[in-house]
């Protein structure tokens, strides 16, 4: 039992150390300590990791900040430590998009018409800004961004999937809001949360424009309906006013990365270390249906040496009709911890760096041999469990939850193993 205990806070301390590693306020801090922005500075901060990155901009700029807007997501705000210094707070819906949502699209695209003309304007994305923040071309409204958006989450599609299809209906998304910024000086820092660290990915694009759009929107395989509305999206796009690129698409504003998975991976690696826990770090992204990686990911880690076993990436969950409470992340464990029932050895956390996982407020979960012997008293079976996508509810009944808040950052997710 004591070994147990030790080993699972032994892990929670690593992923501490690799959440801070990414944390937006230091990560922009640095990034701007190391090329100053010279005059006024108006900035504009959307997704997860907003508010953290526009503290760590509003360190550095001191007086030569003028104002700006902020995006986030519920529970990722704090009102009055941003108001003092001018810049403006909206709540956007994540991961469906709501009215917020509209209602933070219009109101960037107004804030950047009325944005200081002397000041630079600074761009501080990160990931969930693709739900937070949508102005929708013609003919798509509210419940129709929703219905989009709930089937896309249940899809299984990969992330620069389910973004071509969401560029397809936007009017800013695919660099849609470089027609505002014209000819200004700009300065876009992000923090990664997708394969590749691809800019276009990243909040779909809002600054890089993808002239391949409609070819490769069109090449997906969706349902008939959705391929219809992504059909009718694509034609608003090129006909409607829709803030039409005044820069070219062959140079696109650049994307500095001031966070990625790539950091949080090493800091855990020089955490074990530090910890006297020989460490590996697996290279191959993990991606693809979470359960499959789950149990995956434990054999690995059953068969392989002792020690510390790090992996990164992003899976999906194909959801039921019905679904239950969990995330991926969840899932992911839930299927793990079915693989490592009764070994005495083996413990998985996965995690999703943002502190939360799909709907819920859990960053994800730390399973070990016990987990299914745990639940089985709650009368929880996990098969059953994994089948109604309803990991959470049988995670939280063996204690395995893991519940971070908020970080500040978000870098997709991060799977530590350790094997004793």
């Amino acid at each position: 039992m004591t070994d147990r205990i030790e080993s699972r806070q032994r892990l929670a301390r690593i992923l501490a150390v690799a959440l801070q590693s990414v944390e937006g306020r230091a990560a922009v801090r640095r990034a701007l300590a190391a090329r100053p922005i010279a005059g006024p500075v108006w900035l504009c901060a959307i997704g997860k990791a907003a508010e953290s990155m526009a503290l760590g901009a509003c360190d550095s700029l001191g007086a030569t900040g003028s104002g700006g807007l902020l995006i986030t997501k519920s529970g990722h705000l704090s009102q009055s430590r941003l108001g003092c210094l001018g810049i403006e707070s909206l709540v956007g819906g994540h991961p469906i998009p709501t009215a917020a949502s509209l209602d933070a699209g219009a109101r960037l695209l107004a804030a950047l018409r009325e944005a200081p003309p002397d000041a630079t304007l600074l761009f501080l994305l990160s990931g969930g800004a693709s739900s937070l923040v949508e102005v929708p071309v013609a003919g798509f409204d509210l419940a129709d961004l929703q219905r989009l958006n709930r089937w896309l989450l249940g899809s299984g599609l990969p992330i620069d999937e389910m973004n071509l299809v969401r560029k397809s209906v936007s009017r800013i998304k695919a660099g849609g809001l470089l027609g505002l910024v014209a000819d200004r000086p700009l300065r876009q820092l992000a923090i990664s949360d997708v394969p590749g660290d691809r800019p276009g990915v990243i909040g779909s694009g809002l600054l890089t424009p993808e002239p391949d759009l409609a070819r490769r929107a069109r090449h997906l395989d969706l349902p008939d309906w959705l391929a219809d509305w992504v059909r009718h999206g694509l034609t608003e796009r090129a006909s409607s006013d829709r803030l039409t690129p005044a820069t070219s698409p062959d140079r696109p504003p650049t994307m500095e990365l001031v966070a990625t998975l790539a950091t949080a991976m090493s800091a855990a690696l020089e955490a074990a270390r530090r910890e006297g826990v020989t460490a590996y770090r697996h290279e191959s992204l993990v991606q693809g249906d979470a359960a499959e990686r789950g149990r995956a990911l434990a054999h690995t880690l059953m068969k392989g040496p002792s020690g510390l076993h790090i992996w990164g990436g992003e899976t999906t969950v194909r959801l039921p009709e019905s679904p239950g409470r969990g995330g991926r992340n969840q899932h992911l464990a839930l299927a793990a911890a079915v693989e490592l029932a009764g070994r005495a050895d083996c413990l998985l956390l996965s995690a999703g760096t943002d502190g939360t996982d799909g709907p819920t407020d859990d960053a994800g979960a730390l399973v070990d041999g016990g987990t299914l012997g745990r639940a089985q008293l709650a009368g929880l079976d996990a098969l059953d469990c994994l089948e109604r996508a309803d990991a959470g509810r049988l995670l939280e009944s063996s204690g395995d939850l893991i519940d971070t808040g908020p970080t500040g950052t978000n870098v997709m997710d991060l799977i530590l193993g350790l094997k004793l």
